[in-house]
């Protein structure tokens, strides 16, 4: 069976499968938008801020909880259903079947993806009717952006699920990448007003990159060179990574 054959059925598989944990799917899809609208409803961050460019708080936390609901879908979500796939024999199984890991990984790629995408317009739209936030003026370049974050952590994703033995280890391997990368991402101290030191760091893990392209390009920029550059290679050494050392049990 080949790989362009079986993949969208298999994708589709997937997603039906993802849509019955029902906790999974609030934590993934839901908790990044409630929390934009919980934020949104604070005073404070609709008022505009001199440390963050001369913008409301608001907009410049948009592409953090943007990417912070990334990390949600592939350290949360991607990560666990996949190992837990694993522990529970579902993957031993479709051993026996012509599926192969690669296509078993894209599969979960383009499903991630996809949803990842939805839920990210979603923010968009609540942003922009909501809260007054800013549309992307560099369209392109948001888009091939978030398309790179999304890749970038979804590698991460599933190099966890494929190293993890079991479900639970998948979770707390997962909590522990999952905190310093949204805080390089800006979640509790802005890039804007983070030092040197920090800031140098934040500029090379994927969140850190992937806030700042997504700031730039909201701003009307093309995303720095440098930005595209650590997303893109995050996506390769993780995604080989992962391909690497996937394991059927």
């Amino acid at each position: 069976m080949s790989v362009m054959s079986s993949l969208p059925r298999l994708t589709v598989t997937e997603t039906k499968l993802f849509f019955r944990e029902p906790i999974v799917v609030f934590f993934t899809l839901a908790f990044a938008p409630i929390l934009l609208v919980v934020l949104g409803l604070i005073p404070s961050m609709r008022e505009v801020s001199a440390d963050l460019g001369g913008v409301p708080a608001i907009n410049a936390y948009l592409p953090v909880i943007i990417a912070m609901g990334l990390a949600l879908f592939a350290l949360n979500g991607l990560a666990q259903l996949f190992a837990s796939y694993r522990e529970k024999g579902v993957l031993r199984r479709m051993q026996t079947t012509p599926v192969k890991p690669i296509v078993m990984i894209s599969a979960q790629i383009l499903m991630a993806t996809i949803l990842s995408v939805v839920t990210m317009l979603v923010m968009i739209v609540i942003g922009r009717f909501a809260f007054d936030v800013n549309l992307p003026r560099q369209l392109p370049g948001f888009l091939v952006s978030y398309l790179l974050a999304a890749l970038a952590m979804l590698a991460v994703g599933l190099l966890v699920a494929a190293l993890a033995p079991s479900g639970k280890s998948a979770s707390a391997i997962s909590t522990l990448v999952f905190f310093p990368l949204v805080f390089f991402a800006g979640l509790w101290v802005p890039r804007a007003t983070m030092n040197d030191v920090l800031r140098t760091i934040s500029d090379l893990t994927p969140l850190g990159a992937a806030v700042q392209s997504l700031q730039d390009t909201t701003a009307g920029n093309w995303p720095q060179p440098l930005y595209l550059a650590v997303l893109l290679g995050w996506t390769i050494v993780a995604g080989g990574l992962a391909a690497r050392y996937f394991r059927w049990e």
